[in-house]
């Protein structure tokens, strides 16, 4: 990918993950705020993790520089899109947020501009038409963290160019990841895999079939997946994926109606790793106690 630089608006988990890979991937990198210092401190986070690496030899001091180079922090401003390629939205699963956010972008970046959103359940269109932003909008969700998994899902509404999912794809490939394509639609692809297999789980626990415990161990011991549906579904956040599969329903789809173990620890606010209790316990550290 030879196009100019890539920002990435909302330095939150996504954000944060996305911009270190890319600016490690040799990608001139602008980390985005709702002000400079939001901006600034996720620079700063992006940096102790590049510590941590070296100090771990996962990468080495000059690689390191030459990542730190290439990333700015900047506020969310018109000034701040200047000579960008491309823009990723990575703000939170609310489409009152991300809406207003992508009309900004293309009313202040150029008209070439690729603008990204990386959802991983509204539909690209829903956010497209909301924005303003008919057949320019491409879906990119990235898997978190950005540097270990290597694929994207590429979500394509109907009516929208090719030169706009061929740039996209190079955007991806640039990133070393795969790319799939998938048509657009709630929950994409990806999503509705996961979160249909994390329902059943929690059905399952609700009906005292197993322990939480046994039953993710079913998947990792018996089937190799790397979590189980119950402790991703702690690392995604319950809140999360309370709101796809009330979205999902609402639109008709019944097989995702949430379990009443998943509001019922959603209104207790336990939503998983972030709030340090879920299906599992969690230390400070991200680490089930």
């Amino acid at each position: 990918m030879t196009e100019g630089p890539l920002a990435i608006l909302g330095p939150g988990t996504l954000g944060l993950s996305l911009a270190q890979w890319a600016a490690e991937c040799g990608l001139e990198t602008r980390l985005l705020g709702r002000d400079q210092l939001h901006a600034e401190a996720g620079r700063q986070t992006i940096q102790h993790r590049w510590d941590q690496a070296v100090a771990k030899g996962r990468l080495s001091p000059e690689a390191r520089r030459e990542a730190e180079d290439r990333l700015t922090a900047r506020a969310f401003a018109r000034e701040a899109l200047e000579g960008l390629s491309a823009l990723l939205e990575a703000l939170p699963e609310d489409p009152a947020s991300k809406g207003p956010a992508l009309a900004a972008a293309a009313g202040w970046g150029a008209p070439e501009l690729l603008l990204l959103s990386g959802t991983s359940s509204l539909p690209i269109s829903g956010l497209a038409q909301a924005a303003g932003l008919s057949n320019r909008l491409m879906g990119f969700h990235l898997f978190v963290p950005v540097p270990r998994m290597a694929v994207v899902e590429m979500g394509v509404a109907p009516g929208t160019p090719e030169p706009l999912v061929a740039r996209t794809r190079a955007l991806g490939h640039a990133l070393r990841k795969r790319v799939v394509q998938v048509r657009d639609q709630p929950g994409f692809a990806a999503a509705r895999m996961a979160l249909a297999q994390g329902l059943e789980a929690m059905r399952l626990l609700e009906d005292g079939v197993a322990t939480a415990e046994d039953l993710d161990a079913l998947m990792t011991l018996g089937y190799g997946h790397p979590v189980g549906p119950l402790e991703l579904s702690d690392r995604i956040g319950l809140d999360l994926r309370l709101r796809i599969a009330e979205g999902l329903a609402e639109a008709g789809e019944v097989r995702f109606l949430p379990p009443g173990i998943l509001v019922s620890k959603t209104g207790e606010g336990s939503l998983g790793l972030k709030s340090g209790s879920g299906f599992f316990q969690w230390d400070p550290q991200g680490r089930r106690s």
